[in-house]
């Protein structure tokens, strides 16, 4: 396939070509603006652009790790290209680009675009990664079998993940009555309801449910839609900002995180919050890694 990074100033946070080239990149941003099943609103395929842009304009020093994340080194690769074939063959444009990410040593760092592209992401991993799990973020289940005469529907990708890997999933707070009696039984999945985390969770134990080995996959409509209204199927009585980077950083600080995505985000003219809070938070999660790599380094000492 041949992915490049891109040569200009269009690239995550806004780096010239000099402060980019200070050394090899950690992260590759791969952009994948694709949204062919996307239910209720569409625009998601305009996400990714709006995420970078929006990056461009985020101080580089995060005050709560004391650092600049960027410094790990961010490389980011153009657009993906969609087809129209269907879902199934873009999920394995996907697999194939993440494929190339992996051998080039770099970590993943997918932005949607709609849900279902992460399902190629996680098949990539999973041939590296036998025992990895899934940590998912999201206002729906997303357990359908199929939705609108496709399995590979993105409201059917944790369903498929469920197939490879085991997931552990917060923030749940619709779902079908299909998806509930799949759930009841379904031994791969544990669930925290949105509800029963407002109540009080320990995040600790959240993430002694998954295995050593972690992908994240955030569908950017787990937070209120007071603070994110930018996604195609909003939902009331979401997670705050403090509540998903603590559920983040404790699982980062305990896993060995392979990769991770933000999907869903559906840009609203003139109001760029939400963007930014997409682009903050993917800075986010690239720190909290840095530093979990920090202080395995310290530790071998």
């Amino acid at each position: 396939m041949g992915l490049t990074a891109t040569g200009s100033a269009f690239n995550f946070c806004g780096l010239d070509e000099e402060v980019r080239r200070d050394r090899a990149p950690r992260f590759s941003v791969l952009q994948v603006p694709y949204d062919l099943t996307t239910s209720y609103v569409s625009g998601t395929r305009n996400g990714p652009r709006a995420i970078i842009e929006a990056s461009a304009h985020m101080e580089l020093y995060d005050e709560e790790l004391g650092f600049e994340p960027y410094k790990a080194g961010i490389e980011t690769l153009p657009p993906l290209e969609p087809t129209a074939l269907g879902p199934e063959h873009m999920i394995d444009r996907v697999r194939d680009a993440a494929v190339e990410v992996l051998d080039n040593g770099r970590v993943p760092v997918l932005l949607g675009g709609e849900h279902s592209v992460t399902l190629g992401l996680v098949r990539a991993l999973r041939e590296r990664h036998p025992t990895l799990s899934v940590f998912h973020l999201d206002a729906h289940a997303d357990m359908r079998d199929r939705y609108q005469d496709t399995p590979f529907n993105h409201a059917c990708v944790a369903r498929r993940i469920s197939e490879i890997c085991p997931i552990v999933q917060a923030g749940v707070r619709s779902l079908s009555r299909e998806e509930a009696l799949f759930l009841k039984d379904c031994t791969a999945v544990r669930t925290y309801y949105a509800a029963d985390i407002r109540k009080g969770v320990d995040w600790g134990a959240v993430a002694d449910g998954l295995s050593d080995e972690v992908f994240i996959t955030i569908d950017l409509d787990v937070f209120d839609p007071s603070i994110m209204p930018a996604t195609g199927t909003p939902e009331p009585g979401g997670l705050g900002w403090y509540e998903v980077l603590d559920a983040l950083g404790t699982v980062i600080s305990k896993k060995n995180v392979v990769g991770f995505d933000l999907v869903e985000l559906s840009p609203i003219p003139g109001n760029v919050a939400p963007d930014f809070l997409a682009a903050r938070l993917a800075y986010k999660v690239m720190g909290y890694m840095e530093r979990s790599l920090r202080r395995e380094d310290r530790s071998s000492l």
